[in-house]
C-alpha cells in the first residue's frame, strides 16, 4: 500500500493497518527463526517499510490536527 492510499484513511483505519502489519512482521520473524530458508528477506523488508510508511502518515495526521487546533485557538 502506498502513502497516497494511506493518507485517505482515518486514524482508526491506520491503527488497524499498523496492527495487521506488526502481526505479519511477528509471524515472519517467527518463521525465520524456525526455518530461515523458508522466509524471503525481501518480504520482511517490505513489511518493515510498510510499518514505517503507516507511522509516517499517522504522524502527518497528528501534525495537521495540531495545526488546525492552533489556528482555531488563535482566532478565539
Amino acid at each position: 500500500m502506498n502513502a497516497a492510499e494511506l493518507r485517505g484513511k482515518n486514524e482508526q483505519e491506520l491503527r488497524d493497518e499498523l496492527l495487521a502489519l506488526r502481526r505479519e512482521q511477528f509471524n515472519l520473524r517467527m518463521q525465520a527463526g524456525v526455518n530461515p530458508d523458508a522466509v524471503r528477506s525481501d518480504k520482511i523488508t517490505a513489511v518493515r517499510r510498510s510499518i514505517a510508511r503507516v507511522k509516517t502518515v499517522m504522524n502527518e495526521h497528528r501534525a495537521q490536527a495540531k495545526v488546525v487546533e492552533n489556528q482555531v485557538g488563535e482566532q478565539s
